[in-house]
């Protein structure tokens, strides 16, 4: 057994570490508001639930470990003292993803995301209609564990309203466990869906994706193109080019395909090139009537 004083190693690979050893962690979809009324959205899997009376959750956006600053969430956080913690299940998990691109300040990041604002009850930040659970919140305490970066800052929240959607409940008014259907965050890119198992999501471009505000209409507005579709298409950082599509089809031999294909069919081909992650190629295949 490798054994290790974490003092040895750079917070980077004490990190990783960290991250690999425990989980699954659940994840704290945090949507907060800037004391100017600006929405922000990020994911954080420093998180559980702490206590039934009082309902209190603790999440942790950390110190960026690369540059020591620190994240919209937080700012939020110290300045309103609300947030809403939206449960992440399997057919949100990509667009989740997608809203952890880093993105420059007053970027609505539901707008990227393709995720809908539902007004809260009690609270000023927006819920995420697609979440199954959504936790209104008051923030109560925060404690900042160090001043470095990979410092965490523990975000002491107490529910005061929590919604779950209707068919998530069995016979005895229970959460069925099946159908929530939640994802878990794990080491490196990769996650678990509780009822199924492990599977990677790769982790969001370092540079700007385009989000799915910038997608064309037919695409964003797809009816055979889920939210996990769009999560992924939205994480390019441009759209393939005309001569980079011409290509593309020439070497697939796909012209006599996409000639004879309705918009359906060019949907569902792309949504075969995104169940292997060739983002690449189902854009090639989307825009390919526009040649």
């Amino acid at each position: 057994m490798k054994s290790i004083t974490p003092s040895e190693l750079q917070t980077k690979e004490l990190h990783g570490h960290l991250l690999g050893a425990v989980g699954p962690r659940p994840i704290a979809f945090a949507s907060t508001m800037s004391k100017d009324g600006t929405p922000n959205l990020s994911p954080y899997s420093f998180f559980n639930v702490f206590s039934a009376n009082p309902p209190v959750m603790i999440f942790s956006p950390a110190r960026r470990v690369r540059n020591n600053t620190t994240k919209h969430t937080l700012i939020n956080c110290e300045d309103t003292k609300e947030v809403v913690i939206n449960v992440v299940n399997y057919e949100i998990v990509q667009q989740m993803s997608l809203s952890s691109t880093e993105y420059p300040e007053g970027v609505n990041e539901f707008e990227k995301s393709g995720l809908s604002m539902l007004k809260s009850d009690l609270v000023k930040p927006f819920r995420v209609k697609e979440s199954p659970v959504q936790f209104e919140c008051k923030v109560k305490d925060i404690i900042k564990l160090g001043n470095e970066g990979g410092a965490g800052n523990l975000i002491i929240s107490k529910v005061v309203k929590l919604h779950i959607a209707e068919h998530l409940f069995d016979e005895h008014g229970r959460i069925d466990q099946y159908k929530i259907d939640q994802v878990a965050r794990m080491g490196g890119n990769w996650y678990t869906r509780a009822n199924r198992g492990m599977f990677e999501v790769p982790k969001p471009l370092s540079k700007m994706g385009i989000g799915i505000d910038q997608m064309p209409d037919e695409v964003k507005c797809s009816k055979f193109l889920n939210g996990n579709d769009l999560g992924k298409l939205g994480n390019v950082e441009a759209l393939p080019d005309q001569h980079e599509i011409e290509a593309f089809l020439k070497e697939e031999n796909l012209k006599e395909f996409i000639v004879k294909s309705d918009k359906k069919g060019l949907h569902l081909k792309a949504q075969d090139y995104l169940k292997s992650d060739d983002t690449f190629a189902a854009w090639c295949v989307l825009l390919s009537k526009k040649l």
